[in-house]
């Protein structure tokens, strides 16, 4: 554990070295191998709430500059989120990285608490359904996630303030490379997620941080889905403490009811999009054909595009669309990519 706490600290004090706990060394007693040390330089740290903006600034810089060495997500050497070790693989699917901790989490508690059968039916059809809704969408669709260096463990007592330099000093870092978004689990991430703690009512920061994270740093796409990824990131936390099981359960039952139907019924926004791009590769394609009307607002299930011929094609959509503005502003985008071709 000390060399997971010198490893992730010294990843953290490479991006944010204003803010952090810049360690010295690790290594084991001489005369105790089974002990072990962990040094860093000293600060003169006090235990206060940090101002949130402050907070955010310097969890965003942590977020945005930092730079996964592979590319992919996970940590080149295993770091522990109190006793359970994160598993910490590199891999290029967020969705299994999360999934994979989670499985971890749950044999971690069933051999130190006991078998639940109830407990790992659920986990399955919950991985299955609710997380593949939620996670799965953050890289299909043409969208990529960018894996940003967690923190892994930002609670209370890990953010502090150095008395001397007036800094937010972020303390005992669990790193991954991880999606950052899920700082918003933070009750003052990330995933084992940076935010994964935030929604607990016993914290000092409350839902205003999550707030103020999708405000000032940004949600990931599809946005429509960031307060349930935050609900979802927070049920790690809550099976990580081991002691509110029930509650875990309960918060995984709410979202398999959301989303009963897993990513099947994920309505991706980009899929009109894509439709009306490849038709008109493939059958518009000349020069003076040009794409000048799609299809009707709210409840449409086609599209309808006119070629300069006046030929009108009707491209059916599966699942029909539901929301009035999401076909307006894929009508914009659309139009603007054929007139390009």
């Amino acid at each position: 554990m000390a060399r997971a706490e010198f490893e992730s600290q010294e990843a953290v004090s490479a991006v944010i070295p204003d803010n952090s706990a810049v360690p010295v060394a690790w290594g084991y007693f001489q005369d105790d191998p089974s002990k072990s040390f962990y040094m860093t330089r000293f600060r003169n740290l006090r235990a206060r709430p940090p101002p949130l903006p402050q907070f955010l600034a310097v969890v965003k810089k942590l977020h945005q500059t930092s730079v996964s060495p592979t590319g992919k997500f996970g940590f080149h050497c295993t770091t522990y989120w109190g006793p359970p070790p994160l598993i910490n693989d590199w891999t290029d699917s967020w969705e299994e990285y999360w999934s994979r901790q989670l499985r971890s989490d749950i044999a971690y508690a069933q051999r130190r608490y006991g078998e639940d059968e109830e407990l790992i039916t659920l986990v399955e059809e919950f991985i299955q359904k609710a997380v593949a809704r939620l996670l799965r969408p953050l890289q299909t669709g043409g969208r990529t996630l960018k894996p940003s260096l967690c923190h892994g463990g930002l609670w209370d007592a890990n953010v502090q303030i150095d008395v001397d330099t007036k800094q937010i000093i972020l303390l005992d870092p669990s790193a991954f490379y991880g999606h950052g978004e899920a700082l918003a689990n933070f009750k003052i991430n990330g995933t084992p997620v940076d935010f994964q703690a935030i929604g607990e009512p016993r914290y000092a920061l409350q839902m205003s941080v999550v707030d103020l994270y999708k405000a000032e740093v940004g949600a990931s796409e599809p946005q429509d889905d960031f307060y349930d990824r935050h609900y979802l990131y927070g049920i790690m936390y809550k099976y990580l403490t081991t002691c509110v099981i029930v509650s875990a359960k309960d918060k995984m039952r709410l979202l398999l009811q959301k989303f009963p139907d897993g990513f099947e019924g994920f309505k991706d926004p980009n899929t009109v999009y894509q439709k009306a791009e490849e038709h008109s590769e493939s059958t518009v394609g000349s020069p003076k054909s040009n794409i000048v009307e799609t299809a009707a607002l709210g409840q449409s299930s086609e599209i309808r595009l006119h070629d300069d011929q006046e030929v009108t094609t009707v491209i059916s959509l599966e699942p029909p669309l539901e929301e009035e503005n999401q076909v307006v502003t894929l009508r914009t985008v659309c139009l603007a990519e054929v007139a390009e071709k």
